[in-house]
């Protein structure tokens, strides 16, 4: 698919039919992750590939917005492997793990897998349900499958401000 198709056409799917992605499918939006820039290259993400009965349930008692998907992806990153900031007041867990899921949601809608991306959940809540390793912290969670025949975009999917309101030239 063209890369701007891949941007058009994606959006936050609400409602699955539950079916699973092929194998094939998700190696290559996991590859797609493996292949997100970090900084330093440090690559401290984490994908958790929750597929399981039991994993699936888990995320169902973390958030009720698995709207049906057969997979969900947990992407967290390893606070130890940081690159911290000249100043020492950020680090890049929370962008690096977001170029990752980002690379993941797009690499998804581009072989045909539709997706959501989770942020209503507590993070250290998910740590726990998941069994994650001290270390790690839960940026999001991204379903993956396909549509269900009414599944649509929201209806104000296509609301956009216009760049002069969001783009500043100096």
């Amino acid at each position: 698919m063209e890369f701007t198709d891949v941007i058009r056409t994606r959006y936050a799917c609400k409602k699955f039919d539950g079916r699973r992605i092929t194998k094939e499918q998700l190696e290559a939006i996991l590859e797609a992750g493996r292949l997100a820039p970090t900084a330093k290259n440090l690559q401290e993400q984490r994908i958790y590939v929750l597929q399981s009965d039991e994993a699936l349930a888990a995320v169902d008692r973390l958030t009720p917005c698995r709207y049906n998907a057969g997979i969900v992806l947990a992407v967290a990153f390893d606070t130890t492997r940081v690159f911290t900031y000249p100043g020492g007041k950020r680090d890049s867990g929370i962008e690096d793990a977001s170029i990752v899921a980002t690379h993941m949601m797009l690499a998804a809608r581009n072989a045909g897998v539709d997706s959501c991306w989770l942020n209503f959940f507590d993070p250290e809540q998910a740590a726990r349900e998941l069994n994650l390793p001290p270390q790690e912290e839960v940026l999001m969670l991204l379903d993956l499958g396909y549509a269900a025949e009414d599944g649509k975009p929201l209806e104000n999917h296509g609301l956009r401000r216009p760049l002069s309101e969001t783009v500043v030239y100096r």
